[in-house]
């Protein structure tokens, strides 16, 4: 079951980068703290707050992960793939319920070297396809990406006057200077709401 819609909203709702969105896996998700863990860029990590309104969304998708992983046991399948490291360190992590992609690809695939079968995250080409036959279905007129979800998500903070620094971390930039870019896209609400003198 793809719900490329339900990636999206992932995505926009948590301001995620496509990579991050694609390979959100099972562990990640703490809905008793209401935070989702992402592995961001160089292996940093960050929590952003899971958008309550997806919740039973996420938890359907969750079910369906829980039996795609249950049916793969039994199929005797090797696992989802990890960091090489990660598995050397402990190699029964791939067949481990935590360790499952929350987006898998529907197909196993056979590794021809050790003619194992194991399984991707869902290939971010096809959410991209996805939001392109959307976009086009939508007939919007402006160009909309995936990224464009990310991108909105730091405008939609901005314009109701989120602090700088805490759209900083929620995007998980190391510099603070890549999140200014947003600031000149966005026209302030304080600054909307200055009157003319003449009109007090």
């Amino acid at each position: 079951m793809h719900s490329f819609q339900l990636l999206a909203k992932l995505q926009y709702g948590c301001g995620l980068r496509r990579f991050e969105a694609v390979k959100v896996r099972m562990k990640d998700f703490n809905f008793d703290t209401g935070l989702l863990t992402i592995k961001g860029k160089g292996g940093k990590s960050r929590a952003v707050p899971i958008p309550q309104r997806i919740v039973p969304e996420l938890l359907a998708q969750l079910a369906f992960v829980k039996k795609m992983h249950a049916d793969d046991l039994v199929a005797g399948y090797a696992g989802v793939f990890l960091e090489d490291q990660l598995e050397k360190k402990f190699p029964n992590a791939p067949k481990e319920l935590q360790w499952q992609w929350f987006f898998p690809q529907e197909s196993l695939t056979l590794i021809a070297s050790s003619k194992e079968k194991r399984r991707y995250h869902v290939h971010d080409s096809r959410f991209q396809d996805a939001m392109y036959l959307a976009v086009k279905k939508a007939q919007l007129t402006k160009r909309v990406t995936t990224h464009t979800l990310r991108h909105s998500f730091a405008t939609h903070l901005l314009q109701e006057n989120y602090d700088i620094r805490t759209i900083q971390a929620l995007l998980g930039h190391s510099d603070v200077r890549t999140t200014m870019i947003y600031t000149h896209c966005v026209p302030s609400k304080t600054l909307k709401e200055v009157k003319s003198p003449l009109d007090f």
